[in-house]
């Protein structure tokens, strides 16, 4: 049975679809099956992983309002050796037509558990935004990986992603916890990004990932080629950071680590 993980942030430009793109592809490198889920309108996770967000007869937007199955609107990601359930602009308007039907924080989370056995992860690449779709992947996952840079307005934005997760934990999803902070576009020249990185894991302690991913042009041009980074230039010091936080999750999972802090901890 699949681990589903939620990939997400409020705040716009962290990475998410990055991590959510490389992390899928070096899952697959090492023999998982994996679904990538774009639910972003902006289908940028779509794009990247080699798939025309125009040229779509049916992706997720069609799959969460019953006008098509998963099976029949996912794709395979060539570059990436992955399924894709793909977006585009058309999911922008899911948020307003859900509105009125029935149990519409499951939707994707009932899709999803239905075809759970074909695979060993499922990741969700979450919009920029505390919206409905959102709450779907929050639903529909067991855990989310937040991606965050080491900067002090990331800080702030950290404390009301975790309370959003508490309480989507406590109302409507009792499976779903944080399985990890990663740290990305880490600088390590910067003093900042040092005390930053040091306040998370002083915060957090075992819940921030020991990988930190540092800036890296080429993570950046990749998408551009339809490829993800670890494909596109595997010997690049970004794709390195991607194939060894795959690593960690994989051992993660097989040693699980000790109970969270009271600070982050998600029992009401």
């Amino acid at each position: 049975m699949a681990k589903i993980f939620a990939v997400a942030n409020q705040k716009g430009g962290v990475g998410k679809t990055t991590t959510t793109v490389n992390l899928a592809a070096s899952l697959a490198a090492t023999g998982q099956r994996v679904l990538l889920v774009d639910l972003d309108p902006q289908g940028n996770a779509t794009m990247g992983c080699g798939i025309d967000k125009r040229a779509l007869k049916s992706g997720v937007y069609q799959v969460l309002l019953g006008l098509a199955s998963l099976p029949t609107a996912r794709q395979y990601s060539e570059t990436g050796k992955f399924d894709v359930l793909p977006a585009n602009r058309d999911l922008a308007g899911a948020e307003i037509e859900m509105v009125e039907l029935d149990d519409r924080e499951m939707r994707l989370k009932r899709i999803l558990v239905a075809h759970q056995h074909e695979y060993d992860f499922i990741l969700i690449d979450c919009p920029p935004a505390l919206s409905m779709l959102t709450i779907n992947g929050l639903c529909a996952a067991q855990g989310v990986i937040i991606p965050m840079q080491c900067e002090y307005y990331a800080l702030e934005g950290l404390s009301d992603l975790v309370n959003t997760i508490k309480q989507v934990h406590r109302n409507l999803n009792r499976d779903l916890e944080i399985i990890g902070l990663l740290r990305v576009m880490f600088d390590p020249r910067s003093t900042l990004s040092q005390q930053v990185s040091a306040q998370l894991e002083a915060h957090f302690g075992d819940k921030v990932f020991k990988t930190m991913v540092p800036r890296n042009v080429r993570l950046a041009e990749a998408p551009s080629y339809g490829m993800p980074g670890v494909v596109f230039d595997k010997s690049s010091k970004g794709a390195q950071a991607y194939i060894a936080f795959a690593v960690e999750m994989v051992e993660r999972f097989r040693q699980p680590v000790s109970s969270p802090l009271s600070s982050i901890e998600l029992a009401s």
